[in-house]
């Protein structure tokens, strides 16, 4: 049973997701203003903070397992230092093919200084609002893992969401390992929203 101190922190984190969202589409004229007052309440009463998302490939493994998993995924109104941290696994536009989606982990934010192996690279330092991400199969060349090694540095706008739990298998199954903030702060939504059978339904189909 959830307990109320988590309920209050859940209703918090739908309140601030409500609020953001709905002030983006304001700020973009997308709505007006009793608009921004319907849309909030739609979203703190009506919406959900996750949704699921079906990854293939063995490019996460083995925190998604070998032929990728079921990951409930946290939404984001926006992908800021604020909001995600390095050490996450992250949800994001592929940076080649606009219409489809990659799973990977965040390695580098802004103002980070990259470093490459190969000698022949000149270090550089991440702009603002760019990010590193790489793919968590150490055994994975660059170009099968299809990461920051291969396309480079990634605008942050392209992060959609948060994986915050993995369906590998019935049996197989738990939290996505994020950066100790993310895991706190997700943890009441986490306790809230999750629904096992619901993502092994997904899983089979």
């Amino acid at each position: 049973m959830v307990s109320l101190s988590t309920w209050f922190r859940y209703i918090a984190n739908k309140l601030e997701y409500s609020v953001s969202i709905s002030w983006k589409s304001y700020t973009r004229g997308q709505i007006n203003d009793i608009e921004l007052r319907d849309s909030v309440w739609k979203y703190l009463f009506q919406g959900k903070l996750t949704y699921l998302y079906g990854n293939k490939g063995d490019q996460m493994a083995p925190v998604m397992g070998g032929l990728g998993g079921t990951l409930l995924v946290r939404k984001l109104p926006a992908a800021d230092p604020k909001r995600v941290f390095v050490g996450d696994v992250v949800v994001m536009k592929d940076p080649e093919k606009s219409d489809n989606y990659i799973v990977r982990r965040l390695a580098a934010i802004e103002g980070y200084e990259m470093v490459s192996t190969d000698e022949k690279d000149e270090p550089f330092v991440l702009d603002k609002d760019e990010c590193w991400v790489l793919a968590d199969n150490e055994n994975m060349k660059p170009k099968e893992a299809n990461d920051s090694r291969t396309f480079g540095p990634v605008p942050m706008r392209n992060i959609v969401g948060r994986a915050i739990y993995c369906l590998r298998t019935a049996v197989d199954h738990g939290p996505v390992q994020n950066s100790n903030d993310s895991m706190r702060k997700d943890s009441p939504i986490l306790e809230v929203e999750l629904d096992v059978d619901e993502m092994m339904k997904n899983h089979k189909a």
